[in-house]
């Protein structure tokens, strides 16, 4: 099964979470005298559940081999989590409906167009950092703290073969 790759957009991403881009901030201002223009709470960390507190990280990612496989999916129940690249690499994002364990028709795959990130709402289905560029950087938020905050599952065989992304 070949997944179709879509433009990352706000409103086809917002079943899973949000999108993080200047481009469709909602509170623009400026500050500093006027040198410095604040995009404003474009997106919000949601990781306070149980104790949890905001971390801010940096994940290098390193390309997969073409065809890129989708052979498993992850999740974080206890806090959001975003992805928001340092480099203005584009990148790719799969994500799945629902809150039950994904199947192959509840994929979705994104790609970004390198000034775009995505927050993750807490417990979406999501594969791992798919990068397209060597040594691509990533600003990450989310959450650190007590309890479980990561679950992850195989996908099945679609017709005995794994599933694939459709791009060039």
């Amino acid at each position: 099964m070949k997944l179709k790759v879509e433009p990352l957009t706000a409103d086809d991403f917002a079943p899973f979470g949000e999108v993080i881009s200047t481009a469709t901030a909602r509170d623009t201002y400026k500050i500093n005298l006027d040198t410095t223009t604040r995009f404003h709470d474009i997106s919000r960390v949601d990781v306070g559940d149980q104790g949890g507190q905001p971390i801010i990280s940096i994940f290098r990612g390193t390309p997969r081999t073409k065809p890129i496989e989708i052979k498993m999916m992850e999740r974080h129940p206890l806090g959001s989590q975003a992805f928001m690249p340092l480099m203005g690499q584009k990148f790719l994002i799969v994500v799945a409906s629902g809150t039950d364990t994904p199947t192959p028709d509840t994929l979705r795959a994104f790609i970004s167009d390198g000034t775009q990130g995505v927050t993750y709402a807490k417990n979406v289905w999501h594969h791992p950092l798919l990068v397209l560029a060597p040594d691509s950087d990533f600003l990450i938020v989310d959450r650190s703290g007590p309890g479980e905050n990561l679950n992850e599952v195989d996908l099945p065989l679609v017709d005995g073969a794994v599933i694939t992304l459709d791009w060039v």
